[in-house]
């Protein structure tokens, strides 16, 4: 029996586990790097353990330090989550070797599938050799590791060589591996899993099927078991395909068999030996702890014959810190407050007062909403997010709720290539054009002498705010009979509550103020300064950080007076595990380098000028 589990990872996924340990009455150790000592994840373990340093290469990715941790700590199994070691055959191995329970699959289990061409193989796939014109669309994808990490679609044979490059770098950063390959790429495909379950006895549970086809940089975003539409002769075979898979490497514990579903025929990706991120959709319709599952079977206990049946629907959204209007560009800052309503679950690594940094996955937590039929669930989870308080930086938030509502969402014809297509209309800025007003209001009563409105004829009163990148500038007056605003009537208004009636229907204002940044309801503003302070323009051509991160490369032989031409690679930024790529916005000569490989840079940061000639 497992009496002492030690975590092999941060965030949510190391929160969620210990909430079963629990439950369970086992002890929990959590790791942590210097840039994590007071995450969320180590202040709820009932012990903690450092791993000096702030990059996963130096902490996380450490599984000598991990497994002397564990050791150090008195535990007697080890859980690796998901990424970082979780498909690390030699980091399974040294737990075995240091006389620790592992909660994962036979090492040589997870060595014939963590490797993508090597689980080709063995499901008699071979990946692309030399790619021709006749090949294209192609994808360019690491053999290690997950997470759409490492991953490049290629439409030009000229950019297979800087899509490979990219890809090599950005797998050995995320998984210590920059092994990549390539193979065809399906433009129109719905990217399908079959949840699994295994034991030591020679029971293999294929546990319901999961729909993952809405992702951004090849990473899922939303997520639903089971996948909707599928005739069930599909079904049947994409089960047989998952058990086949397990069975051919002897597997044991939970993992999941990852398929594209594309003309009614299902395509095998890969095969991850680990749990998923999304594995509480598949607890939800089946009513089964997979946690508590894998513990159980570590232990060695025999699963039922016959897995569970599903009942009803579940929909799981993963909330970023990120802004998808730009990129996807990954954000920072405090998270000042994140509750959702009640009726759904949330899986977090994070709290409020929290810092979101640059070391790390941008995902802030999981929603998930579970309900008797598809429709039910959607809009249930619809809801819960558009009610959900959540301040701090830029979110996907927004980009979740117009997702779901979507009528290619909502009638399950959506595809891998969804935000593609969809992408701008998704991201349209929508701010509450009442929201300045409110903010302005609860502004002025915060910063009245008396707490109230003055009851004498005044001036009016202006305020500037900055929302969905947009300036506005909202107008009211003090007068005997009260506050009025450009025909809006101000029932109610202190620092946290405005009450105004437009049109004669009464709307309620939340309104949360951290510093300059103000968050009434659902729409982020930031407060100008009364005068603009009058501040040098940038030069023409200058290249500002989109983002928070590290310079991981400059461009060869690039510097200062170098002939550049637009769309040229200049420089890559990585942050929260994703490389970024800075590229000349004209052609012209680069008069200024500011920066250096290994500096770290903060968003706004002066990086580059390319000068235009005249």
């Amino acid at each position: 029996m497992i009496s002492t589990l030690l975590v092999a990872n941060r965030g949510e996924i190391a929160c969620r586990i210990f909430r079963t340990c629990a439950e369970l009455g086992i002890r929990t150790v959590a790791v942590h790097s210097d840039a994590d000592e007071n995450a969320l994840h180590a202040r709820v373990a009932d012990t903690a353990v450092r791993l000096p340093g702030n990059t996963p290469a130096e902490t996380y990715l450490r599984g000598d330090l991990v497994v002397k941790a564990a050791v150090a700590a008195g535990a007697d199994a080890v859980h690796p989550g998901y990424g970082f070691l979780s498909e690390n055959a030699d980091f399974a191995r040294a737990v075995l070797d240091a006389g620790l329970l592992w909660i994962g699959p036979p090492p040589a289990a997870i060595e014939a599938m963590a490797s993508k061409t090597r689980a080709k193989e063995l499901m008699g796939i071979a990946p692309l050799g030399d790619v021709t014109d006749a090949d294209l669309p192609v994808l360019v994808k690491a053999a290690a590791g997950g997470g759409g990490r490492g991953m490049r679609i290629v439409r030009r044979l000229d950019e297979l060589g800087t899509a490979m490059e990219g890809a090599r770098a950005e797998a050995a950063s995320a998984f210590g591996d920059g092994e990549v390959f390539v193979e065809p790429y399906i433009e129109r495909g719905r990217h399908v899993e079959v949840q699994i379950l295994a034991d030591t006895h020679g029971t293999v549970w294929p546990l319901g099927t999961r729909d993952c086809s809405l992702q951004r940089r090849h990473q899922k975003v939303i997520e639903e078991a089971p996948a909707p539409g599928l005739p069930e002769g599909l079904v049947k075979e994409l089960y047989a395909l998952a058990a086949r898979a397990a069975r051919s490497v002897a597997y044991v514990g939970a993992g999941t068999v990852e398929f594209l579903v594309a003309d009614g025929r299902a395509h095998f990706l890969e095969m991850n030996t680990r749990l998923q991120v999304e594995h509480p959709v598949t607890e939800a319709v089946s009513g089964i702890d997979l946690v508590a599952e894998q513990l159980r079977v570590a232990e060695g206990h025999a699963l039922p014959l016959d897995a569970p049946r599903a009942r009803g629907h579940a929909i799981e959204a993963r909330l970023y810190a990120e802004d998808p209007a730009r990129d996807w560009a990954p954000q920072t800052g405090t998270l000042h407050r994140l509750a959702v309503p009640d009726g759904v679950r949330l899986d977090t690594g994070y709290t409020d007062g929290d810092e979101i940094g640059v070391h790390y996955d941008a995902m802030l937590a999981k929603v998930v909403a579970h309900a008797p039929t598809r429709a039910e669930a959607l809009r249930k989870l619809a809801h819960a997010l558009e009610n959900t308080t959540l301040h701090g930086p830029t979110t996907n938030r927004d980009l979740l709720v117009r997702s779901l509502r979507h009528e290619e969402f909502t009638a399950a014809r959506m595809d891998t290539g969804f935000y593609e297509r969809h992408l701008t209309e998704l991201t349209a800025p929508a701010p509450d054009p009442h929201a300045p007003l409110a903010a302005a209001l609860a502004d002025a009563h915060g910063r009245s002498r008396f707490g109230g409105w003055r009851n004498v004829p005044s001036q009016p009163q202006t305020k500037r705010y900055l929302t969905a990148g947009e300036e506005h500038e909202v107008r009211y007056r003090h007068t005997r009979e009260g506050l009025t605003a450009d025909g809006v009537r101000v029932v109610h208004a202190d620092a946290r509550l405005v009450v105004l009636e437009v049109d004669g229907v009464r709307r309620k204002f939340d309104v949360s103020t951290y510093g300059d940044q103000v968050h009434v309801n659902n729409t982020a503003l930031t407060a100008l300064p009364r005068f603009p302070d009058a501040k040098a323009q940038l030069a023409p051509g200058s290249l500002l950080a989109p983002m928070p991160g590290t310079v991981v490369r400059v461009a060869e032989g690039l510097e200062a007076g170098s002939a550049v031409e637009a769309g040229q690679p200049l420089l890559w930024l990585e942050a929260m595990k994703m490389q970024h790529q800075i590229t000349a916005p004209v052609t012209g000569v680069l008069s200024e380098l500011r920066v250096l490989v290994g500096q770290q840079v903060e968003p706004g940061s002066l990086l580059a000028v390319v000068q235009a000639p005249l």
